[in-house]
């Protein structure tokens, strides 16, 4: 069995180590308002468990979850029971979730709330990055809303080991890099206007996650041309990525995703 072991690579200067692959958990808490091209099913607990299980025998210690993701954090913290130091959990804040639309709140008093509230739902003393998950007005959430200076007090405090942001712009990623840990940007074959950021996360030894990996544009691609693995070429051929979060809840999509990952980085290597 391939597994990712071996090739796990820093996150940035966060002193955390992580899986090129990370597994997003959208699926296990919110099926309304996502952006699958096809329906999905909501897996009970023990199809959870076994994706969980799956996932970390595969080398994959990277999970990212969000409050947006419905009941995605309630469900983990029991998921997870005594394996914590075996995760590298990723958690958000900012975008909350609720009667099937979302809203956000960036201010202080939010954000500490927030945090406190993924703790106790992920049963844990501290979250290892915590992004804030932007409405898409990266720079006016970043410095307007006082949400970094909170997120650095928390970090203060060991409440959170890290923190960046999930964005939609070049500069708000370069501005959240500056001033915090790690960026979540979008980067695949069919949309690659974040690069900078990642140019910059390379040459800062600044943290790296991609959101997106395998989204559109695959249409595009010669016949005969795996999506998927040309989709990992693309992204791994970049020294400033960390690790890809990809969303699948299918035991075969997670395994063949992970020889595609460890084939691609040992090609590179």
């Amino acid at each position: 069995m391939t597994t990712l072991h071996e090739l796990y690579r820093p996150l940035g200067s966060t002193g955390l180590r992580v899986s090129p692959l990370g597994l997003g958990t959208v699926k296990l808490g919110r099926d309304q308002g996502v952006k699958y091209p096809n329906g999905f099913t909501i897996p009970d607990d023990a199809q959870a468990r076994a994706l969980l299980n799956q996932a970390r025998e595969l080398g994959i210690n990277l999970i990212d979850t969000a409050p947006a993701y419905g009941v995605s954090e309630q469900r983990l913290g029991p998921l997870l029971r005594g394996q914590r130091d075996q995760w590298v959990i990723v958690s958000k804040t900012g975008e909350e979730f609720e009667q099937g639309q979302s809203h956000f709140d960036f201010s202080p008093a939010h954000t500490r709330l927030s945090v406190e509230r993924s703790l106790k739902r992920l049963e844990t003393d501290r979250i290892d990055l915590l992004l804030v998950h932007s409405d898409g007005n990266d720079l006016a959430v970043l410095q307007d809303t006082g949400v970094y200076q909170t997120l650095a007090e928390l970090k203060r405090e060991g409440k959170i080991l890290a923190y960046g942001i999930s964005g939609k712009t070049v500069e708000g990623g370069l501005l959240a890099l500056q001033q915090g840990d790690c960026a979540m940007v979008t980067y695949n074959l069919g949309e690659q206007g974040e690069k900078p950021v990642l140019d910059y996360a390379a040459s800062h030894a600044k943290g790296i996650l991609i959101k997106k990996a395998l989204a559109s544009g695959h249409a595009c691609l010669a016949e005969g041309v795996d999506p998927v693995r040309a989709s990992f070429e693309l992204i791994f051929a970049h020294p400033g990525v960390s690790s890809a979060i990809v969303g699948t809840i299918t035991p075969t999509h997670l395994a063949a995703n992970v020889a595609t990952v460890a084939a691609v980085l040992q090609g590179l290597g």
